[in-house]
């Protein structure tokens, strides 16, 4: 119990709620350190937030949930800091699986709710 509990305070304690900027070195440095070339983000689309720099979509789902985010506005993604255009970013979770929403892709088949995770991501990332 204590093992696990420690692995979930560990685990928090890496990942990031991002409010405001963070610089694309900062995002390129969590890549290298987890994937190598790709970090996992959440972006709530409502708030215009998102957790990042976690091992799991889930995980940083579950941290936004714990601060106040609402489930419906969440949406997982892959960033791939060394990458430009359309590579940077991928619409791809198991957590944005939700037929109920009409979203029946592991992607963001909105192509509105895209767009406004891009223009999040525009805002939050310092290039």
């Amino acid at each position: 119990m204590v093992r696990v509990i420690l692995s979930l305070w560990l685990l928090n304690e890496m990942m990031k709620i991002i409010t405001d900027k963070i610089s694309l070195n900062e995002i390129k440095q969590m890549a290298d350190e987890m994937f190598g070339n790709m970090v996992k983000v959440v972006v709530d689309v409502e708030r215009e937030i998102m957790a990042i720099d976690g091992e799991l979509h889930a995980d940083e789902e579950a941290l936004l949930l714990e601060n106040g985010s609402k489930q419906q506005n969440l949406w997982g993604i892959n960033i791939y800091p060394e990458l430009t255009g359309d590579d940077f970013i991928e619409f791809d979770s198991v957590i944005n699986l939700r037929p109920s929403q009409g979203n029946k892709s592991r992607g963001v088949d909105d192509r509105k709710v895209r767009e406004k995770i891009i223009n999040i991501l525009n805002k939050l990332i310092q290039k």
